[in-house]
């Protein structure tokens, strides 16, 4: 009989075979340990920690590319082949199960190939949404130059979905093992990570080899074409994300007494506000010569945040209708630094909630990169 089809009732015996080749025991393992670095850092790490995200997402899908060559190139248990799902099947193995009959698979039973492709499915679409999301609501990666904001943000949440519906798949998967292993009187476990099962009695046609050099060549191949390709498309522009610098004038007149916050952190109502209010700014008369503060206001008003589609021009562009003047007022500001405490603005490093460029290394560009925030050690609580 092949080893598609091999089914044994389980027996008392010493023998083993090796079903899971290094191959996708490398796989596996290494697939849990890039999952948890994503789920630690997506849910519970800073947003500094994005690069850490990042490089455990981006191992993931050299995993799952890995993974897809090898099942057709891996042995005879690692081919798509050997995990065929078949409702007739299913349904006959979950009956065994009902009628307590022990009946194993050397390979994946019906259950466990359906949970591999379940997994598999979950974990493209998570690579898919998470190169959208960082495109588009971070403006960075090959999708930066394509994708709005608006389109990250809803790929944001779809991908933080998914990343649910994956700890619930592994969660479901972690109980499938358990309950085969104490069923089947056989630790899955250590199978995995010895490879081996037993084989009992039983004696079947010798399984496929596996083809390494043939999948090294397909997986060098894609790498060839994907890696150039995403550094290009990376390297190009993103949309909606300023460029210009700052106004000569501007930069002058502001920047010489606080941060010269850049045109695209506030809307156009905000800055019209602001220069039509220099007779008393916040508290100081900040009066400018009629023809040199009417420059300014055209150029603050022409680069508001309404024409720009950053990260922090669309979080920033909402009003504090209590204190419309003031960028550190806004919902979104106060929302990002809600769990900062006010002793680390008051602090000398510092100095103030404005002072933006004391945390943020490229406040200066309007992007106010994740990557880029560090707050000053001495002004930490």
């Amino acid at each position: 009989m092949s080893a598609t089809d091999f089914r044994q009732t389980v027996e008392d015996g010493d023998r083993t075979v090796l079903v899971w080749d290094w191959g996708v025991r490398v796989f596996h393992w290494s697939l849990v340990l890039c999952v948890g670095v994503c789920a630690c850092t997506g849910f519970l790490a800073a947003p500094n920690w994005l690069n850490f995200h990042l490089a455990a997402g981006i191992a993931i899908a050299a995993l799952v590319v890995f993974r897809l060559v090898w099942g057709w190139t891996g042995s005879e248990y690692a081919r798509f082949s050997s995990s065929a799902v078949k409702a007739s099947a299913l349904r006959q193995h979950f009956s065994d199960i009902v009628r307590g009959r022990r009946i194993r698979h050397l390979g994946h039973n019906q259950a466990g190939a359906l949970m591999f492709y379940a997994l598999l499915a979950v974990l493209i679409l998570l690579i898919i949404s998470g190169v959208m999301a960082l495109g588009g609501a971070v403006k960075q990666g090959p999708l930066a130059f394509a994708l709005s904001f608006a389109a990250g943000r809803t790929a944001r949440e779809i991908h933080e979905l998914l990343l649910f519906g994956l700890l619930a798949l592994i969660a479901a998967h972690w109980a499938g093992v358990a309950f085969e292993s104490w069923r089947l009187r056989e630790n899955l476990v250590r199978a995995m990570f010895t490879g081996r099962k037993s084989d009992g009695a039983a004696s079947s046609q010798p399984p496929a080899s596996a083809r390494p050099a043939e999948a090294a060549t397909i997986v060098l191949g894609i790498a060839a074409i994907a890696v150039p390709g995403v550094i290009a498309l990376s390297q190009v522009p993103a949309k909606g994300v300023p460029t210009e610098p700052l106004h000569s004038a501007y930069l002058k007149e502001c920047g010489d007494c606080h941060f010269a916050y850049p045109p695209s952190l506030a809307a156009i109502a905000t800055w019209k506000a602001v220069m039509d209010g220099l007779a008393d700014h916040f508290g100081e008369n900040a009066s400018l010569d009629p023809a040199r503060a009417a420059s300014i206001r055209d150029w603050l008003t022409a680069n508001a945040s309404e024409r720009w589609d950053a990260r922090a021009a669309n979080m920033l562009r909402r009003v504090n209708a209590a204190d419309p003047q003031r960028i550190t007022a806004t919902p979104g500001w106060t929302r990002v630094h809600e769990d900062i405490p006010d002793s680390v603005f008051k602090s000398k490093a510092v100095g103030a909630k404005g002072a933006c460029k004391a945390c943020h290394r490229d406040a200066e560009t309007a992007r106010f990169d994740p990557q880029g925030i560090a707050i000053p050690k001495e002004a930490q609580p």
